[in-house]
């Protein structure tokens, strides 16, 4: 038994190394064109809670580099940026409606984004301010429609 748990302790060692080769795109692509928001507070509050997966402005922590936490992160601000992204406005994003689904059903931010990121936690009175400067924004700048099947 004690050779099996050695052994297996080996291999798991060996799959985490080989693990780390596994190439992950971590870019910020160049800002299209940004939402013309409605306040700087507006942008203000989006930026501490929503620009690491909904922009082109990701910051890639340390971790960003460790598998299978980078797979795992690089998943989520690719699929964060197919579905809203505030520096690609000239692309199609979500509606203000299903943004404001997620917020107030607390999808968003992730809870494991908030693990690592305290500050992006929305307070009742962010949240109630964000949506307001979303409203707002959205009315003043929509976004291009998504279709049915995504972008």
């Amino acid at each position: 038994m004690k050779r099996f748990l050695r052994n297996a302790l080996f291999v798991i060692i060996g799959l985490l190394i080989a693990i780390q080769f596994i190439p992950v795109q971590r870019t910020n692509p160049a800002i299209t064109r940004e939402v013309k928001w409605n306040a700087p507070e507006t942008r203000a509050i989006a930026k501490r809670a929503c620009f690491d997966c909904h922009s082109n402005e990701t910051t890639w922590p340390w971790y960003a580099y460790v598998a299978p936490i980078s797979l795992r992160l690089a998943s989520h601000v690719t699929e964060g940026r197919e579905r809203l992204n505030f520096s690609a406005w000239d692309q199609p994003n979500e509606s203000y409606s299903e943004v404001e689904k997620v917020l107030r059903e607390d999808e968003m931010p992730l809870w494991d984004y908030l693990l690592m990121h305290t500050d992006a936690k929305l307070s009742d009175a962010d949240k109630q301010a964000l949506l307001a400067g979303l409203k707002a924004t959205y009315a003043n700048d929509p976004p291009i429609k998504k279709t049915r099947g995504g972008r």
